[in-house]
């Protein structure tokens, strides 16, 4: 498997790159190994997988607490960027040195670089005024993913799906007619007394 980002790319060829001409579903999977494990089908069949895209959709966020945000958190964490920033600079400096590498050039940023981290963090931790005083990682995640391809493979593409797994591209199939009923007669919206 390979993937590969958008991000070298303009706007327009990511845009181009990430569409697809009239779109049709194939198929929605509740996990992307799901999907991608019926993608891997059609490519093992010949199917030209180029011109199909898994689109993660209901996406929600989730939001991990993993501790208590203290001010002695947040200096050490200012210090030790703050040596880090100093460490690299120090480096820098010392290298281009015309009197040659010294240390203490080094050691001097590093210890400025810690004191200026720490008074950095402290003051940015000042400023929230404790509104949010943990510490967490973040992480979007799609609850559905659904299998597209261009209109002109989409018959070829529900035949092989079906192949692979006929009890669920049945269900798939029942489910997509069901819904396409539902949009085109009037008298099953949410307006009906059924």
């Amino acid at each position: 498997m390979s993937t590969q980002p958008t991000r070298g790319l303009g706007p327009a060829a990511a845009q181009k790159l990430m569409s697809l001409d009239y779109p049709m579903s194939l198929g929605v999977h509740d996990t992307y190994a799901s999907a991608q494990k019926a993608v891997d089908y059609l490519s093992d069949h010949e199917f030209p997988v180029e011109d199909v895209l898994i689109v993660g959709t209901d996406l929600k966020q989730l939001e991990r607490v993993t501790g208590r945000l203290t001010r002695g958190r947040i200096l050490l964490g200012g210090v030790l960027s703050g040596a880090w920033l100093g460490l690299l600079i120090g480096m820098i400096f010392a290298l281009f040195d015309t009197s040659g590498f010294a240390w203490t050039s080094v050691l001097m940023t590093v210890v400025f670089g810690a004191v200026f981290g720490a008074i950095w963090a402290f003051v940015g931790y000042s400023l929230t005024g404790g509104q949010r005083d943990f510490t967490s990682v973040t992480q979007v995640v799609a609850t559905k993913y659904e299998v597209l391809t261009e209109h002109k493979h989409a018959a070829r593409g529900r035949e092989l799906i079906a192949q692979m797994d006929p009890m669920a591209a049945a269900q798939a199939e029942a489910q997509r007619l069901q819904e396409q009923a539902r949009r085109t007669d009037p008298t099953t919206g949410p307006a009906s007394t059924h």
